[in-house]
């Protein structure tokens, strides 16, 4: 397992974050590196599929590339987009399968996982959970300074996942704040200016 990574001259966690957006014919990926409130791009890319025909084979280089990637960049932890439903019962089969052998690479280095709906991704970067995947890479280039895009947007895509997973580890978690200001008042008395 990953040990923290302190910067010793800030005292500030630095955190690898890599996400998948997982597909049997192109898979994205994006690593960043993350700094109390930072973050960086290290690499983007895609696991290209296409070529292959034998969806087993498939399965095995998912597993393999994205084992070389964690040997790579080693992230502490992985963001990936959850399958989403569809009418094709043969597709999702095997979407859940590609995600399975991205998520056994993972689980083979002890690395945290945490899937997100593709819709609170795309929340997340843009705002909206109905944009599109162009108005997600925009936003990417701009927030994460990318000069040359990528040629396809899976890329843009599993990098949002990291990125939406630093968004939501970087929210404060709320302690279960009061219900009324009724509520509020009985809880804090001290609080309350006579």
């Amino acid at each position: 397992m990953n040990s923290q990574k302190i910067n010793r001259n800030t005292a500030v966690r630095e955190r690898v974050i890599m996400g998948i957006d997982p597909g049997t014919t192109i898979m994205g990926y994006g690593i960043i590196k993350t700094a109390g409130s930072r973050a960086e791009l290290l690499v983007m890319g895609v696991i290209d599929l296409r070529k292959m025909s034998d969806h087993y084979l498939k399965l095995q280089h998912i597993f393999e590339r994205v084992t070389q990637l964690i040997e790579g960049y080693h992230p502490d932890e992985l963001a990936i987009e959850a399958p989403f439903f569809g009418k094709n019962v043969q597709s999702m089969l095997k979407l859940g399968r590609a995600q399975g052998a991205a998520i056994a690479a993972a689980l083979t280095h002890n690395i945290a996982i945490t899937e997100y709906a593709p819709r609170k991704i795309k929340l997340a970067i843009t705002g909206q959970g109905a944009a599109s995947k162009e108005q997600v890479a925009a936003i990417l280039q701009k927030m994460l300074h990318i000069g040359q895009m990528p040629e396809t947007l899976d890329a843009t895509d599993g990098l949002a996942a990291a990125l939406c997973h630093f968004f939501q580890m970087s929210r404060p978690v709320s302690q279960g704040g009061a219900k009324s200001w009724t509520a509020f008042v009985n809880q804090n008395p001290a609080r309350v200016k006579k």
